[in-house]
């Protein structure tokens, strides 16, 4: 079993700077990629972006040239660093494990952190 963390979400004007984290526990070796969703109001979940063991990452296209994804492997944990925020990044942001197992491929998800940007 995998277990994930968030931390960092808050309130934060418009064009500010906000960075996410998500330490993942337990299973680590079943980890093949990790990343980050969102959920804003009304809307349902999309990919912000994610990042496989290879290092190769990939960005939804509202999020390309201002967010970025990255992994620290010693510290089992990912970041998501997000500039030039703008009202409509406002939501929930959920980190996501994807594993392999010998049972198959799961999903984990962290509990989700709020992000506001608002003045």
């Amino acid at each position: 079993q995998v277990q994930l963390v968030e931390s960092g979400g808050g309130l934060v004007q418009p064009g500010g700077s906000l960075g996410l984290s998500c330490a993942a526990s337990g299973s680590i070796y079943s980890i093949y990629a990790m990343g980050w969703y969102r959920q804003a109001p009304g809307k349902e979940r999309e990919l912000v972006a994610t990042t496989i063991n290879d290092g190769s990452t990939n960005y939804a296209d509202s999020a390309k040239g201002r967010f970025a994804i990255s992994r620290d492997y010693a510290k089992n944990t990912v970041y998501l660093q997000m500039n030039n925020l703008k009202p409509e990044d406002t939501a929930v942001y959920y980190c996501n494990a994807k594993t392999r197992t010998g049972y198959g491929y799961f999903e984990i998800w962290g509990q989700g952190t709020l992000v506001t940007v608002s003045s």
